[in-house]
């Protein structure tokens, strides 16, 4: 294919998820599964079947954004509270559940050898706790729960793409044990210095900008900065982006203006979704191909035999794991995952359903050895397909219904939270209207009209918090209500003055981006 099919590609793979999230939303099935599909059905236009892309590609361009955005809204507070837990997960489980899914790969189809063994569980050994909290969150679930998984999530990406660029290097050379200690080492090392002075020389730069937009171009620049540097000097490219990711995060208030935030977030969160649900549909894409590759070398239905079992084998290890750490953390004080509950502990082993992240690991495996052509990688892609997609849908449907027969499910415990934070900022905002007036900075007519918006907005959450009936909750809908009607009328005041000529364009466009912040109704109350 060349560049203009290519890009052509690109642009139908990009309307396919648009479509595919739509009719998953519609059908209120799991996305991936319809884009998945979406991609296969592609597959069938010719030029499209011709679609290579290059593993280099996919570690290049997914990675990195998806890596950093997971370290950059993790929460530094409390996963210092839990890190001894987070460690023992992100570390002893992922490298347990990689080398165990190895073994279980190699007892299976012996023919692929322990390096692309190896390669494979580490592929499909990390969690990814985006599905998962997206559930937890929305049902409740106890705070440490979810920080456990998020941190896990985070740092389990690196250790498992350190085990497997390990044993791609050993897939393509004799690795000793000893020169596989001092590799791991170097990338190790090298890896979290690159990331902490890229990190370092961001935050040094941020300060000294002042134009919005080269601010988010450095933000969306940053993972790939961080990234590529460290993987052409031979170390952890995604160690780079976590600390980055990870440091910027923590101090990201300091660094950026609220409307710069604002338009970040809404950049990143569109970016990674777009990155992850592409990953399905090229999976889909491929699966022909694969399919085809495998029937040269293997049986199908004893491959999809050993795909399910490899699935099931990744939960199962997982939830082994989880469920005999009592008896282990008696012995061992440092494996304390301080999860008092045995019920919580089953959660946090039901929530390992593996993603984006995993998937992307396993495309990336290499389509040569030594020059010659890797014929077990379409085999191994197509059991990492498997394993992603069956987590994802079997897990991820069945994790609600396991809270609440758990009696773990919090409903609402979230949004009392919110409402919680609220109520506390109102009043600071009104114990300063009242100490601006008393310094004379604000005139008694301008501080009660500031009074009655922050009066209100207690009143309406004390009444969310109090309320043991839907009196509360209908009369904020009320109030939004009508908040959306007077919201509506400044809009369309503000068209009239546009067409009319009252004001230019440029006047038109920044009040619109102010109404879009100030007006959304986001918050607790659109829930």
């Amino acid at each position: 294919m060349n560049v203009e099919q290519y890009v052509i590609a690109t642009l139908v793979i990009v309307v396919a998820v648009i479509c595919g999230q739509l009719v998953a939303g519609r059908l209120r099935v799991p996305s991936a599964i319809v884009l998945v599909l979406l991609g296969m059905a592609l597959g069938v236009v010719p030029w499209m079947h011709s679609l290579s892309v290059s593993p280099e590609v996919i570690l290049l361009v997914f990675l990195p954004p998806l890596i950093y955005n997971a370290a950059f809204f993790s929460s530094p507070r409390d996963m210092r509270d839990l890190m001894r837990p987070i460690i023992v997960m992100a570390v002893g489980v992922t490298l347990a559940t990689a080398f165990g899914l190895a073994a279980v790969i190699h007892l299976l189809i012996p023919s692929v050898g322990w390096p692309a063994a190896i390669a494979l569980g580490a592929a499909i050994a990390p969690t990814d706790a985006v599905a998962a909290s997206a559930i937890l969150k929305r049902v409740g679930t106890p705070r440490r729960v979810l920080t456990i998984l998020e941190g896990e999530s985070l740092i389990n990406d690196g250790v498992a793409l350190t085990v497997f660029s390990l044993a791609v290097t050993a897939m393509a050379r004799p690795l000793t044990p000893q020169e596989g200690l001092v590799e791991l080492a170097e990338v190790v090392v090298g890896g979290l210095l690159c990331g902490a002075v890229v990190a370092a020389a961001v935050a040094w730069s941020r300060t000294r900008m002042q134009d919005p937009s080269l601010q988010l171009l450095v933000v969306l620049v940053t993972p790939f900065v961080a990234y590529v540097p460290a993987e052409m000097a031979g170390f952890s490219g995604v160690l780079a982006a976590v600390v980055a990711g990870f440091y910027l995060g923590t101090r990201g208030e300091g660094l950026l203006p609220p409307r710069v935030r604002v338009n970040g977030h809404t950049i990143w969160s569109t970016l990674v979704n777009l990155l992850e649900s592409m990953l399905f549909v090229v999976l889909g894409l491929q699966l022909d191909a694969v399919v085809t590759a495998v029937r040269e070398h293997f049986a199908f239905l004893p491959l999809v035999g050993v795909a399910l079992a490899t699935a099931a084998a990744a939960v199962v290890l997982r939830m082994v794991l989880m469920l005999v750490v009592i008896p282990v953390q008696r012995v061992v004080s440092f494996l304390n995952l301080d999860v008092s509950s045995f019920r919580e502990r089953i959660v946090i082993g039901w929530s390992g359903m593996r993603g984006a992240v995993s998937l992307a690991i396993a495309l990336s495996l290499p389509a040569t050895l030594g020059g010659e052509p890797f014929t077990d990688r379409g085999a191994l892609v197509f059991v990492a397909g498997v394993v992603v997609l069956g987590t994802l849908v079997g897990q991820g449907m069945t994790l609600p219904l396991l809270l609440r027969l758990l009696g773990l499910a919090e409903e609402g415990a979230r949004q009392r939270e919110f409402l919680r934070a609220d109520e506390r900022m109102s009043c600071a905002a009104l114990s300063k209207v009242d100490e601006l007036l008393r310094e004379g900075e604000l005139d008694e007519k301008t501080a009660d009209s500031l009074r009655g918006v922050y009066v209100r907005r207690v009143t309406q959450v004390r009444g969310l918090l109090d309320a043991d009936d839907g009196r509360a909750r209908e009369r904020v809908d009320s109030g939004k209500a009508v908040h959306a009607q007077i919201t509506q009328a400044r809009r369309d005041t503000l068209v009239s003055l546009y067409r009319e000529g009252d004001i230019d364009h440029d006047v038109f466009q920044v009040m619109s981006r102010d109404l879009d912040i100030r007006d959304t109704g986001a918050g607790p109350y659109s829930a």
